[in-house]
Order: C-alpha cells, then sequence, then structure tokens
C-alpha cells in the first residue's frame, strides 16, 4: 500500500474474503470486510460522501456545526471526518447505543444527546425527530439526514459497488444487506442494475422490524423491538429500494449475536451486531440453494463496539439470551453463578482499595467475602463510604475491618416469595446450596427473571 497524509484517505477499498470454515451450502460467500475502515464501518463511506457533497453544495462552511440522528456507526463516520476538516459536531443518539460507540464519539469530540429507544417516529424524543428540530434551533447547523441524503446512497453507487465487481471479476449472484438508512441497499442495487442486473438482492432484518413486512406484504404495522444496532426499522426509509430485493430474511437478536461470536471463533473476523444479522440471512440464504451461487455479504463494522454486550456473556444472561442449565431452584435468579466462576468476590485480607478497583472494573456496588469458600460477609460501597469516611489512607486497610458480617443466606431450595422480605430490608440474598456458595441475588437480577420471562 502506498503511503497516504490523511486518515481519510484510507476509506474504502476493502478487503473481500471468502469464508471457508463456516457451512455455506453449494454456495462461495463472500465477506467485504467494511470493519476494515478507519473508523471501524461501512458508514465511513456515507459520512465522508455526506460532508464532501455539502461542502460542494456550499451548505457547509469551515467552522461551521453538523447535526444528525444515529445509531453510531454514521455518527462515527462523521466524527471521524468532522474532526479532521475542522467541523463541530453534535450527535443524537438512542439509549440503546453500546457504551463503546459513546466513548469513541466523545474521545473524537462529538457531542453526544442520549434519547428515548423506546419511542417511534413522530414522538419528539425519537432521535431523528429530535436531531430536527435540534438543527432547526441551532443558528447555521447543518442537519446532514443520512435517511434522506441522496450522497449516502451515491458512497456505495460510487466505491462500493465498483470494488465489488472489480474484486469478484464481475460474478455475483446475489449481496445480502441489511436496512438503517437504506443508502446501502439503494446505492448498490443502482449499480448492479447497470453492471450485473440478475445479482439477487436479499433483505436480511432484525426480527421486530418492519421491512420484512413491507418486501413480503407491500404493507407493514407496528414495529417490534430489538437490540441489534444500526440496521432495522420502524419505517421505509426513502432511499431504501425495498422494490428490488428478492427475499427477506427475520433474525432474532440471539442467532444475529451468535452468528456474530461464531464468525470470530471460526473465521476470525471480530464483527458487530448487524454483521451477525446479515451473516445469519446469508447463510440461510447460501443453505437453501440447490445450485452453486455466489453470494456476498458486509462485515458491516467492529465487533470491538459490542465487547460490553454481545461478546459479554453476563450480559447476554441478563437480556435472556444466554441461559444456562436451569436448575429449578433460586440459582436460576443468580446473575452471576459462583460455579462458573462469574461471581466477584473479596477476600478478607483484601485492600478496600483493591475492592473499589473491583467495584468499578465490573460496574458492580457489593461483593460478597469468602475464607476458604465460605461467605463471611458482604462488603459494598455504603460500607466503604462509613469505613474510610474521608480518611483516604483507611483505603489500605483490609475489607475485614469494613464488611457487613451479617448476610441473609437462603438455601436454593426456598420458594422466590423468600427473597422479598430480603429486598425490603435493602439486602442482597446469599444463596448456598448444600452449604456451598452458589452466588447473590439482588433486585435487579429478580427484575431482570422477570422481564425475560415477559419477552418469552
Amino acid at each position: 500500500m502506498a503511503i497516504v497524509n490523511d486518515v481519510v484517505a484510507l476509506i474504502g477499498n476493502t478487503p473481500l474474503l471468502r469464508l471457508s470454515k463456516l457451512d455455506t451450502g453449494p454456495c462461495e460467500l463472500l465477506l467485504k470486510l467494511e470493519n476494515q475502515n478507519p473508523g471501524g464501518s461501512i458508514k465511513d463511506r456515507v459520512a465522508l460522501s455526506m460532508i464532501e457533497d455539502a461542502e460542494r453544495r456550499g451548505v457547509l462552511k469551515p467552522g461551521g456545526t453538523i447535526i444528525e440522528a444515529t445509531a453510531g456507526n454514521t455518527g462515527l463516520g462523521l466524527a471521524l471526518i468532522a474532526a479532521q476538516k475542522g467541523y463541530q459536531l453534535i450527535l443524537v443518539v438512542p439509549d440503546k447505543m453500546s457504551r463503546e460507540k459513546i466513548f469513541h464519539l466523545r474521545a473524537l469530540g462529538a457531542r453526544v444527546l442520549l434519547t428515548r429507544s423506546d419511542v417511534n417516529k413522530g414522538h419528539p424524543a425519537y432521535y431523528q425527530d429530535y436531531a430536527r428540530r435540534l438543527a432547526e434551533e441551532t443558528p447555521g447547523a447543518f442537519y446532514i439526514d443520512q435517511f434522506s441524503n441522496p450522497a449516502n446512497a451515491l458512497a456505495h453507487l460510487t466505491t462500493t459497488g465498483p470494488e465489488l465487481t472489480a474484486q469478484s471479476e464481475g460474478a455475483i449472484d446475489a449481496v445480502v444487506v441489511g436496512v438503517g438508512s437504506g443508502g446501502t441497499l439503494g446505492g448498490l442495487q443502482a449499480w448492479f442494475n447497470e453492471v450485473s442486473p440478475h445479482t439477487e438482492f436479499i433483505l436480511a432484518d432484525p426480527d421486530g422490524s418492519v421491512l420484512a413486512d413491507q418486501v413480503e406484504h407491500g404493507k407493514y404495522g407496528d414495529a417490534g423491538a430489538w437490540r441489534v444496532e444500526g440496521i432495522g426499522e420502524d419505517f421505509i426509509p426513502p432511499l431504501a429500494r425495498l422494490e428490488g430485493v428478492r427475499q427477506a430474511y427475520r433474525i432474532s437478536d440471539a442467532e444475529a449475536f451468535a452468528t456474530a461470536r461464531e464468525l470470530l471463533k471460526t473465521e476470525g473476523i471480530l464483527a458487530g451486531s448487524s454483521t451477525g444479522t446479515l451473516l445469519a440471512a446469508a447463510l440461510r440464504y447460501c443453505r437453501a440453494q440447490t445450485t452453486p451461487k455466489r453470494v456476498v455479504t458486509f462485515a458491516c463494522d467492529s465487533g470491538n463496539k459490542y465487547l460490553s454486550k454481545m461478546f459479554n456473556d453476563d450480559w447476554l444472561r441478563q437480556q435472556g439470551l444466554l441461559t444456562p442449565p436451569q436448575t429449578g431452584d433460586l440459582r436460576d435468579l443468580i446473575a452471576f453463578r459462583h460455579d462458573e466462576g462469574a461471581t466477584v468476590v473479596a477476600a478478607p485480607d483484601d485492600t478496600l482499595a483493591a475492592v473499589l478497583a473491583r467495584m468499578r472494573l465490573y460496574d458492580i456496588s457489593q461483593l460478597p467475602v469468602l475464607a476458604q469458600g465460605e461467605v463471611v460477609g458482604i462488603v459494598d460501597e455504603w460500607d466503604l463510604l462509613a469505613h474510610v469516611r474521608g480518611d483516604s489512607a483507611r483505603f489500605l486497610t483490609p475489607v475485614a475491618d469494613a464488611m457487613t458480617r451479617h448476610v441473609e443466606t437462603l438455601d436454593a431450595a426456598s420458594p422466590e416469595s423468600a427473597l422479598h422480605d430480603i429486598f425490603a430490608r435493602g439486602h442482597v440474598a446469599v444463596v448456598t446450596r448444600n452449604g456451598a456458595f452458589s452466588g447473590l441475588i439482588t433486585r435487579s437480577d429478580v427484575l431482570n427473571r422477570w422481564r425475560n420471562r415477559l419477552e418469552q
């Protein structure tokens, strides 16, 4: 590769990988590694195209402010390019976005405004309506509006499509895509309609999105909910050309996450939740074929943005997406089972500084204190406050000096109702089985369990 003088010059020209270890039926499945873009996703192409188009049209002035609604990756692309070009950037994002994306955006200098992810278009807190209103209220701001901006699809018509044709020497039978803003589908269809009209387009849609309904029935009802980020919608994006889609696959969160994790294990590609959706649909399509076909799909973004979510077994368990073997007793309510090595614990001689660091690292507020495998106490944030009392030197004292020695213990065979009195006293429940420590149950654990039962 040649030396470049600007990170923006590294956008595009991403590799095309033949998947060789997954079961692709009679088909050849190629994965375009858009996670290799400098901002980590396919949306770098879109962000560059829209900003350069706005500059050419004179609607974005030097030092100006860009405002956008984004589920994450377009925002990252915009933040990368805005930082290089000296623009201010304000992003309105739904609150289901992964923390890694938010940290990344803020590190690039973007101002991030979180809004509700449980409302639909037309609600004042809906992220697109919020961003549009904010742009109207901010003097001199430019609302880039990826959902209606023709330069979005233009990025794929002029870069992604030609790259695929060159890399595959023109032979592509099917392309599996997801739809967020619709630019990828619209741009690629415009390209392949000219150079390869026989190429089929297959939609990968999160279960709960309305797009698959539109493809199959020409109409849609109310949207559901899904955890996959970046694709799926509760409306039909103007840029999406769904009439050209041959077939749609609905992919559950569980299948999307499992497929992305399998991609990492088998092919060594760390990709995100939307990639899991696309790959799951592509594998279904490939395995259903009776004749060999060359199929392309995308690693839309990097999985390093989801390490705290879909690559985190504890998060998956809390969401009801990863279920350990059921015991039929209180152990099923424990989020972090000790017999699975998941419980974060303290020893009586650990320092309070070490305990606080452990709490911060694992985002928890209390730890069981174990000696020879038995619970001898509980230490929580209040115990630390009460013991330290502003004297920082006390952080060097052992946990045994600050912990609460009275613990509320329940045998695993106890009824779930036995937890209520413990929670009413503001305590957590220590669960044992045949005298051995099994784990803690908090109020949050029970609420998560109840919510997951509703969703099931």
